[in-house]
């Protein structure tokens, strides 16, 4: 009954496999191995772009981080939601790595920035002129940190109003994968034909035991970012290690089965939450990630189970039981029907 997030669950077997395959004999450092070489045409593949520029790193901070600092300079401002991972849960890395650049936070519905919020936010940075922060990057999430997603048409208006004010868009796709499989679509479907410049391409969520590949559409920003991964200190030596996880995952379409898995078992909890009448869902489960609210009572009972997820609004502790509490639950690839199924029955008591 783990639910605490899709980073907590174990790699997928395929990809131990790999690692042990990668772990014979000698290879050249710095992403200059053979396995990377394939990693970079299998994701070119992928995303129907031969000529993007492919690179691995091991965290998804470095990824959001390294890649916002190539296409933002110092003195610009960055436009996402309150809600985007680059604002709440990286501790201030991608102002770090933009060498100063900053967050302007666009108003959201279900964590997700309209056009005309947009527009309205990008506008307002003009009257300034020296003394205020200039035009910045885009920066959607995807899965956003409220489990919804972006439609593609969605993805497209707003890739379009960045367009008008000529600014780029990145893409944070730490649950790339789970977005991909619950909007039916390709990932070139889902970023360069939909206007996405710069993609950070999850997979320690979804079976990886850490990488993430940044992929820029176009290869003029290919030599900034080597540098800046490099003196970021994100540029492993040993980086087959990287690339046999990053090959695994793509090889026989293993991410998009691992990112079904997790969407499913998703789909089965919210599906037991919502019957039994006992939870009310706070946004509508699109992908891996709910958030849900039932009684003070009920987290007890899941907690005393031996249960592991967020209260994210609330104390478990207090004297009302009826009280409403706010859950976050994350489904990995691996939780199965058997935790899910004693989970929902310890919620029921």
């Amino acid at each position: 009954m783990f639910f605490a997030s899709d980073n907590t669950g174990p790699a997928h077997p395929k990809v131990m496999e790999a690692l042990a395959r990668a772990n014979d004999g000698y290879a050249m450092p710095y992403g200059v191995d053979p396995i990377m070489e394939d990693v970079r045409a299998m994701i070119r593949d992928q995303f129907e772009a031969p000529e993007a520029a492919v690179y691995l790193v091991a965290t998804g901070t470095a990824a959001n981080s390294i890649a916002l600092g190539t296409l933002a300079q110092p003195w610009e401002t960055v436009f996402c939601s309150p809600e985007a991972h680059i604002h709440e849960d990286e501790c201030n890395a991608p102002e770090f790595y933009m060498g100063g650049a900053k967050l302007t936070l666009v108003p959201s519905v279900d964590a997700k920035m309209t056009p005309d919020a947009l527009r309205a936010s990008i506008a307002f940075e003009e009257g300034r002129g020296v003394h205020g922060p200039q035009r910045g990057p885009v920066s959607i999430t995807q899965v956003t940190e409220r489990g919804t997603i972006y439609s593609l048409d969605e993805l497209k208006a707003l890739t379009a109003v960045a367009k008008e004010f000529g600014l780029a868009t990145h893409l944070d796709g730490a649950r790339f994968a789970n977005a991909v499989v619950a909007l039916g679509c390709t990932p070139a479907e889902m970023t360069w034909k939909a206007g996405i410049d710069g993609v950070s391409f999850g997979g320690t969520k979804n079976g990886l035991i850490g990488v993430e590949a940044v992929i820029f559409f176009d290869p003029k920003h290919a030599w900034e970012f080597e540098l800046r991964r490099k003196r970021g200190a994100h540029l492993f030596s040993k980086h087959r290690f990287l690339s046999a996880q990053m090959q695994a995952y793509l090889t026989d379409g293993l991410w998009l089965d691992t990112a079904r898995m997790a969407n499913a078992n998703a789909a089965r909890l919210a599906k037991g939450l919502t019957d039994s009448g006992y939870a009310q869902m706070m946004y509508p489960p699109q992908a891996n990630m709910i958030f849900a609210e039932w009684p003070r009572e009920g987290h007890q009972r899941l907690h005393d189970a031996g249960a592991v997820y967020y209260v994210w609004a609330g104390e478990l502790k207090g004297d009302n039981p009826a009280e409403p509490l706010q859950a976050r639950l994350v489904c990995d690839w691996s939780i199965g029907n058997e935790g899910i199924d004693r989970f929902l029955d310890a919620l029921r008591g």
